[in-house]
């Protein structure tokens, strides 16, 4: 799988809240499969389902101890605060600093339909809270202050008009695969 599926800044799903897992299936299992390769194809540390345009609540991992995948995760206690440079492949190239809360306690279903529970901090409870705001259709652009915001917007701005400029009836992406 390429990284061509990751959508990015603009597309109107990842502005839009998942919905739950109701079922646990072969379906599912595909998802998970598709997500994982194109996390890694990118490559990134995490990936949330609406960022391939499906809108289930879901997400998959890595922080260098394998592929995790977090099914329904609901955040229910946080501590601290940890600001970190924070980047995201639906934002390709850009990272700002980020201030999240520090400690996390993340519970939700394994691909087995098992409920886990994951406490941990830093690097790791930053990526469950990135992957936790996709679902909840909230960009790493929001959690910037206004004046970033304001700058990041114009920034992605442009490359869009730079995009479509470059390619403006989309046949050039198609041809260069």
């Amino acid at each position: 799988m390429n990284t061509d599926v990751i959508r990015t800044y603009g597309d109107p799903v990842l502005n839009s809240r998942t919905q739950e897992v109701t079922e646990i299936d072969a379906k599912i299992a595909t998802l998970v499969e598709r997500m994982t390769e194109a996390m890694y194809a990118a490559p990134g540390v995490g990936l949330a389902a609406n960022q391939i345009g499906v809108q289930r609540r879901l997400f998959v991992y890595d922080i260098g101890d394998g592929p995790v995948v977090v099914i329904n995760p609901q955040l229910v206690e946080t501590h601290g605060e940890f600001v970190y440079e924070e980047g995201c492949l639906s934002v390709p190239g850009l990272s700002w600093e980020i201030m999240r809360p520090d400690a996390v306690h993340l519970i939700g279903l394994d691909l087995d339909g098992n409920e886990i529970s994951i406490e941990t901090d830093e690097f790791e409870g930053r990526v469950l809270q990135h992957e936790l705001d996709h679902l909840d259709g909230i960009l790493l652009i929001e959690r910037l202050d206004d004046e970033q915001r304001r700058a990041a917007k114009k920034l992605l701005r442009e490359r869009s008009i730079d995009l479509t400029r470059a390619d403006p009836d989309g046949l050039g992406r198609l041809t260069s695969a």
